[in-house]
């Protein structure tokens, strides 16, 4: 619950700071806004202040600002308009100043980041310390994209498509700037320089460890879960396991498959605890959301660095990432819509509400991260030029300061009806796959 709600208020920020600019332009052009709204459907609180009604209902997944006459230069729901009203009434603006008013939401969804990601790197980020080490792959999971192109643990990435990669980081925009197309990855193993491709099929656009290659990661414990079997056998948070009934632990990935092969049964555990060495015997107990698995109950070790910039550094690293995201998130579309990229990775609001949940519940470096991220999300989606969002306007606002015409009302209504079927079709798919990653594991 804590989760939820802390993933409601950070969507209900964004919604907000989107809102907020469709208000401030439309007041700045001389345009009476009758409502404000924080969500859909039944009022929860209300407040009239001046001319505008200010709201927050019940349905916390989106926003409205309801203008004079929006909509129809008769004045929509508001029956014919007096001259004084015309002169307020969003309608009767010139194209340009409509234009300004339906821009400023995704707009000022897209400038936040700006604002949030330098304070995010003045405060200080925690960041994983692989990603700033050369791409060398700890492991290479079975039956994976990696796996079937001839990866093996322990090469070393040195060029993806003839491109240099310094490190984890720079990996992943490459591998979304070539999804969709043949990987050829140069790399070095055992010392000796040797190729690797992938199929256009199979790549992906998450990144390495979506491909099935994974970091480097020592079986070091980083943490102990309560009321499970490790714990309670005197496991400590630093403990390096060595072996398990006599198998050799070489790194955290060998764990899971010698858990398995003791079918639940008691096992030895040998670890290493500072200078010296000891057992322990664990027996696991059943997952209960896979009753085909065994768990003790132990999380790996994950090193960070702490990196902390000053106010002008912090400026110029929060601009660079956000371009970054917007670059990104850009590209993401295109691959979609061509085909290159799975709908799977479509996240829903309940996904939103987790990745938002669990950072409002970690530090004010990662709060600001995922606000910015989701910030960018939000101001794209509704850029795009799909009737009934914001784009879908600014496209009718197009078409207008093009022929010198507004786009005739039936026109415009079969437009939206079909924008709604295919925004509804994508909501559809959303929650489809939001379901499917919480219940049935998809990814």
């Amino acid at each position: 619950m804590i989760t939820i709600a802390a993933g409601i208020i950070m969507l209900g920020i964004l919604v907000f700071i989107h809102e907020l600019g469709h208000f401030a332009v439309a007041k700045f052009c001389g345009v009476k806004v009758l409502k404000f709204s924080l969500g859909f459907g039944p009022k929860l609180l209300a407040k009239q202040w001046g001319e505008t009604e200010y709201l927050i209902c019940a349905i916390p997944l989106g926003g409205y600002v309801q203008m004079l006459g929006e909509g129809s230069g008769e004045g929509g729901e508001d029956g014919p308009l007096t001259p004084e009203e015309e002169a307020r009434s969003f309608a009767h603006k010139p194209v340009s100043r409509r234009t300004a008013i339906v821009a400023a939401g995704p707009l000022m969804n897209l400038l936040l980041p700006f604002l949030v990601l330098p304070v995010a790197y003045m405060v200080g980020v925690n960041l994983p310390s692989f990603l700033d080490e050369p791409p060398c792959v700890g492991y290479v999971v079975a039956d994976s994209p990696g796996s079937r192109a001839g990866f093996v643990a322990g090469d070393c990435i040195e060029a993806i498509n003839g491109e240099s990669v310094a490190n984890w980081t720079d990996t992943g925009p490459l591998l979304i700037a070539n999804a969709g197309s043949a990987l050829e990855f140069s790399l070095r193993r055992n010392g000796e320089l040797a190729t690797v491709s992938i199929s256009p099929e199979e790549s992906a656009l998450e990144g390495l460890q979506s491909l099935g290659l994974l970091p480097p990661q020592e079986a070091v414990i980083g943490g102990l879960a309560p009321g499970m079997p490790a714990l309670a056998a005197g496991m400590e948070v630093g403990d390096r396991i060595l072996a398990i009934d006599g198998t050799p632990i070489r790194s955290w990935y060998d764990l899971r498959g010698a858990v398995q092969q003791g079918g639940g049964q008691a096992q030895t555990f040998d670890l290493q605890r500072g200078e010296r060495t000891l057992s322990l015997s664990i027996k696991p107990v059943r997952d209960e959301a896979n009753g085909e698995a065994y768990l003790v109950g132990i999380s790996p070790l994950q090193e960070s660095v702490f990196k902390r910039f000053g106010p002008l550094e912090s400026i110029k690293a929060g601009a660079q990432r956000t371009v970054e995201l917007i670059e990104l998130t850009l590209v993401f579309i295109q691959k979609m819509f061509t085909g290159h990229v799975s709908t799977k990775s479509i996240g829903g609001p309940i996904t939103v509400v987790q990745i938002a949940g669990q950072a409002a519940q970690t530090d004010l470096s990662s709060i600001l991260t995922v606000l910015a991220f989701l910030s960018i999300q939000l101001g794209i989606l509704n850029l795009l030029p799909i009737p009934i969002l914001d784009g879908g306007h600014l496209f009718f606002n197009f078409y207008e300061f093009v022929f010198r015409r507004p786009l005739s009302l039936r026109a415009r209504e079969v437009m939206q009806q079909v924008g709604l079927v295919l925004l509804i079709s994508l909501m559809i798919l959303a929650f489809y796959n939001d379901i499917m990653r919480i219940f049935l594991g998809g990814q």
